[in-house]
């Protein structure tokens, strides 16, 4: 490890001197569940296999959240201190607590760069891109019934997006000022804003390459770009003499970027997606909350946007719930057979069913749980996304506008990389479940980043009550399938990735 591997947002090392993510994954998940459920918190304290048995834990914090709402919002707050209490902030081979070092950043780090769109200044109306088709009118909306009927999105998310769809007025989002944390995220809303008049603040790691392709799409629209440059750049500078000052590190200038922020004076609508690898997933997401409370508690009238994954564990409404039960239970007779012999080959570890109970919610309401994590996408990622959750709820608690929506699973170069993700993935619509296209959940996410904004008396307006907060959770959900299927997704994984493997042996897809 390099000196520079030890610059900016780092774990704190524990006694042995070790910056070791399952010590800080463990306290971070206890410390949660330590105010309202003791027993589970010694249960993490206590596990000695951490990197396989995280699911259990995950399944655990769902669970204590959703038992009563008052515990939804204090095991949220007290994951979220203890997870700036496990971060310090390095630099020049210096630690500093955190906080403090989000107070005192270098001065004058960074200029700003505009870029204004030459496109049509005409706001394109929405459509959505799927299966080599672009749908509009009559076919969006069958489509949409298509994909409620077969249980691939939530009834919630489909209203959102005929919503939206009647309203095309709400896409001239030419009032709106969104930053975008991870500008380049291969399914994130830029390349959609860009069309919609928006003005765009972008922040992305410095790569001219990655500017270039950001800059091309803002300039082929009609948005307005806003991003951080190393140095002053004079106005009608070609983008090519200055794409290489571009762009700021997340890890390493999270207190500059703050700063750069602040002087943008006006209240901004922050979507945390920036994506990294393994355990600095975990470090990035830190990050961007860093960004998220200093910006949110400059301007309250702030705004977030999240896209949560759909390979989690989530509370979700009772009717999703006993259909993932009725699904499990209605298997025919080759059907039963082949879980039992899966089961038995497998030590009980293939064929699970999904969803065994329904949880009261200490508001006369009942739900269920479903657990879409994915073992060897790893602890910190799946900590990541529940410290996501976990700010999403207690900032709307506190009366911000939040818009957290679960994405549905997509095809992206991370999963393409990984050859068993992709077999999984190529194998899992014999399972009742559909992967999206980039382009297809680009259009999808951003146009409910935009009903989120727009749309008065829905989940994100914090005017508008909740019976218990992880509903926010709940609502405009496009989860592919996973919540309703019988069977635990993970558990028919191996399955899925052998016909995935098959096909792709076959050149079939």
């Amino acid at each position: 490890m390099t000196i520079s591997d030890l610059e900016g947002i780092q774990f704190v090392p524990g006694a042995d001197g070790e910056r070791s993510t399952t010590r800080v994954n463990k306290a971070i998940c206890s410390a949660a569940l330590e105010p309202v459920e003791p027993l589970a918190a010694q249960a993490v304290r206590n596990e000695a296999n951490w990197r396989k048995q995280y699911p259990h834990h995950m399944r655990a914090l769902t669970e204590a959240g959703i038992a009563h709402p008052a515990a939804a919002l204090t095991l949220a707050e007290a994951g979220l201190a203890a997870a700036w209490q496990q971060i310090e902030f390095v630099r020049n081979g210096q630690a500093r607590p955190f906080a403090e070092a989000l107070d005192d950043p270098s001065p004058n780090a960074f200029a700003t760069v505009e870029v204004q769109g030459q496109g049509s200044p005409e706001v394109e109306p929405w459509s959505l891109p799927y299966r080599g088709q672009q749908l509009r009118g009559a076919a969006l909306l069958a489509q949409l019934a298509r994909w409620e009927e077969a249980g691939i999105i939530e009834p919630s998310h489909a209203r959102a997006l005929r919503r939206v769809n009647e309203h095309p007025e709400w896409f001239d989002l030419s009032d709106r000022t969104l930053v975008l944390l991870g500008a380049a995220s291969e399914a994130g809303p830029l390349a959609m804003l860009a069309r919609w008049r928006a003005t765009i603040v972008a922040v992305d790691l410095p790569d001219q390459a990655r500017w270039d392709k950001l800059v091309r799409l803002v300039s082929e629209g009609n948005a307005r770009l806003i991003a951080p440059v190393s140095q002053p750049v004079a106005p009608g500078t070609p983008t090519a003499d200055w794409a290489g000052l571009a762009g700021a590190n997340l890890l390493t200038q999270t207190p500059e970027l703050i700063a750069w922020l602040r002087t943008l004076e006006q209240p901004l609508d922050l979507a945390a997606i920036a994506y990294l690898d393994g355990e600095r997933h975990l470090r990035v997401s830190l990050a961007m909350d860093a960004i998220i409370a200093r910006m949110s508690a400059a301007q309250p009238a702030t705004t977030l946007m999240y896209m949560a994954t759909p390979a989690d564990v989530f509370a979700v409404p009772e009717e999703p719930a006993r259909i993932a039960m009725q699904r499990f239970a209605s298997r025919g007779l080759p059907g039963r057979l082949f879980t039992q012999i899966g089961r038995t080959l497998s030590g009980g570890r293939l064929l699970q069913p999904h969803v065994t109970t329904l949880r009261d919610g200490g508001n006369g309401r009942h739900y269920g749980i479903v657990d879409g994590i994915v073992v060897e996408q790893g602890p910190n990622y799946a900590l990541a996304k529940r410290l996501q959750q976990w700010r999403a709820v207690t900032a709307r608690a506190a009366g911000q506008r939040v818009a957290i929506n679960v994405t549905p699973s997509t095809m992206t170069q991370s999963v393409i990389k990984n050859p068993a993700l992709k077999a999984g993935y190529n194998g899992a619509d014999r399972f009742g479940i559909e992967i999206f296209a980039p382009e297809t959940t680009r259009a999808i996410m951003a146009a409910l980043w935009v009903h989120d904004l727009r749309c008065r008396h829905c989940v994100a307006d914090p005017g508008v009550p909740l019976v218990h907060p992880l509903e926010l959770l709940m609502d405009s959900a496009n989860h592919g399938g996973l919540w309703r299927i019988g069977f635990l997704p993970r558990s028919v994984l191996p399955f899925a990735a052998l016909i995935g493997y098959i096909r792709g042996k076959l050149g079939r897809t």
